[in-house]
């Protein structure tokens, strides 16, 4: 009887007074989907990681970052993207809510699932052991004893550690507060550090740029990857992710995004990539102006231009193949006299006409093509022409997948060798795996290139000589100074290098044994008393090998030897 008498008051009340007029105990709270629509933002906690969230050459890119854009532009609102100071405080703010969902290469574990909940994975990676090579490769966890190893605060790589410490318990690491994952794989290659734990997607993409890395075995299972959302008993807006990712799963979308930013990698072996290195730095410089002209005039990225340019000819003026093709872009006759072209050794033409060329490629791609799709349909019709492109697009269709996308004509590029398949087409038989390796290589020369050029400011255009000059207090290599920690490098340019090191001449690694000889840098291993990684108790240990600077007067023309 009392909750008949309660729900007929209820009943009462909102005949006579309206909903407006209740008790405010009475209104149903709005839901978090609800609120987040009404406000028009969704708060997501990220982290600056090529596997996540970073700035490219024309915005924010990355996996987290186009995964976080389509969801949010599915729910009806824009994404607010946060960056905490290190991946701990992603971790933490999540827990207690502090951001609606966090992005940002999560791993999945058992401790949590307990602090958090999972959206549906998305990815799988395993964590790895990261050495340099130079350097013994490490076969078992006691290799490690007495090397330098530092993991990431707050990552599950700290966990992974301390479980492998109850069967080896002289395993010692340094647990780094300041720097992320990808910085930890940059020291690693600059020899300041024997070793680190990387995510196997981390080290896909790093090693791309440090080719030095190598992995030197596998420290966990496939674990997956995940969005991170705090506990509570509103589910609107977990519900919503949960659709999204089943969604994107089933209309390709997800491996499409995923095609766009590992389906480069792995193309270029360590000889492939240094050597790119190397003629970057020699033969590029003299035929930047004609590429960057000729970017001016078409619209398309310098960059992309050269790495065709180094696709055909690895920019060699004078390069000339078996059937007549010549030059920086490797024109054929017919393509020179179709583009006014006269002489296609000359640098300055052949540029031009390759970017014209390129450009006329382009247009010739259906307009309902999106971007990357579009570039990469237009390097293949470059290489393979448009012809078979389009025939490999109605073979796509014919075996009902989606001719506009990449991630799907590259597979039936191939099938253009084949004669059961060629029989079915307009133009014929063409070596179908050639168009697929040299889009795979552009886009690894590209992704080079932007990576060479991103760190371009005036004080390198200032002295040429400066590659690279990095200021810093990071808490892997403290160095006493009135008080106050301070650590500065400076690194030459390839000049400086002898052949044997001119490798990867563009990352900042100090080439001690060359400046030890002019006393600019000392190689040493500093000593300080230190908490035992996982324990209070003091411990002195070896801190990061580095090279202190001593100050440098190098005039205009002189070197190091």
């Amino acid at each position: 009887m009392p909750l008949l008498n309660a729900v007929a008051l209820i009943v009462t009340l909102l005949l006579v007074t309206g909903c407006d007029q209740l008790p405010s105990g009475f209104l149903k709270k709005p839901l978090l989907l609800e609120e987040i629509q009404e406000s028009g933002t969704l708060k997501v906690l990220t982290r600056f990681d090529p596997t996540t969230y970073y700035e490219g050459p024309e915005g924010p890119i990355g996996l987290e970052y186009d995964l976080v854009q389509l969801f949010a532009s599915k729910i009806g609102v824009e994404a607010e993207f946060v960056v905490p100071n290190n991946f701990g405080q992603i971790i933490s703010r999540i827990m207690v809510g502090d951001a609606h969902l966090a992005a940002a290469g999560i791993t999945v574990t058992e401790k949590r699932k307990q602090l958090m909940r999972f959206a549906p994975a998305y990815r799988k990676i395993t964590e790895q052991l990261v050495y340099r090579s130079g350097n013994n490769r490490p076969k078992k966890i006691p290799d490690l004893y007495g090397g330098i190893l530092e993991a990431i605060n707050g990552s599950s790589h700290v966990s992974t550690l301390t479980q492998l410490r109850t069967e080896f318990p002289e395993l010692d690491w340094n647990v780094n507060t300041e720097l992320e994952a990808f910085e930890l794989l940059e020291l690693v290659d600059k020899g300041l550090i024997d070793y680190t734990v990387a995510d196997s997607d981390q080290l896909l993409l790093t090693r791309h740029y440090y080719p030095k890395l190598h992995v030197a075995f596998n420290l966990s299972k496939p674990l997956d990857l995940a969005w991170a959302f705090p506990h509570g008993e509103d589910n609107s807006l977990y519900d919503a992710a949960t659709g999204f990712f089943e969604e994107i799963k089933q209309n390709g979308t997800l491996a499409g995004l995923i095609e766009k930013h590992y389906g480069h990698t792995g193309a270029l072996d360590y000889v492939g990539r240094c050597t790119f290195r190397k003629h970057f730095f020699q033969r590029l410089p003299k035929l930047r102006p004609y590429f960057e002209q000729a970017a001016n005039e078409t619209g398309i990225d310098w960059r992309l231009l050269a790495a065709i340019g180094y696709q055909e000819s690895h920019w060699k003026t004078n390069a000339v193949s078996p059937t007549g093709v010549r030059g920086i872009m490797m024109l054929t006759q017919a393509t020179a006299k179709e583009l006014g072209i006269r002489n296609r050794s000359n640098p300055h033409q052949s540029i031009d006409g390759g970017a014209r060329y390129f450009k006329m490629r382009r247009k010739s791609i259906p307009p309902d093509i999106l971007e990357p799709d579009l570039t990469w349909m237009a390097l293949a019709a470059y290489n393979v022409g448009p012809g078979h492109l389009e025939d490999a697009r109605v073979l796509a269709a014919m075996r009902g997948e989606d001719p506009d996308r990449w991630i799907v004509v590259k597979e039936t590029l191939p099938l253009l060798s084949q004669r059961r398949w060629y029989r079915k087409t307009k133009h014929g038989y063409a070596r179908g795996r050639e168009p697929v390796r040299y889009v795979k290589n552009i886009r690894n020369y590209y992704a080079l290139m932007v990576w060479l050029t991103s760190s371009e400011d005036e004080e390198k255009q200032a002295d040429p000589r400066i590659l690279y000059k990095k200021q810093t207090s990071p808490a892997w290599y403290p160095e006493q100074r009135t008080g106050s920690l301070h650590y500065e490098i400076r690194f030459l340019r390839k000049n400086s290098f002898s052949k044997a090191e001119h490798c990867c001449p563009s990352t900042p690694v100090c080439h001690s044994t060359r400046w030890l000889k002019n006393d600019h840098c000392e190689r040493s291993t500093a000593l300080q008393t230190a908490p035992r990684s996982g324990s209070s108790a003091p411990k002195t240990r070896r801190l990061t090998r580095a090279c202190r600077i001593a100050p440098m007067h190098i005039t205009q023309g002189s070197s190091v030897t």
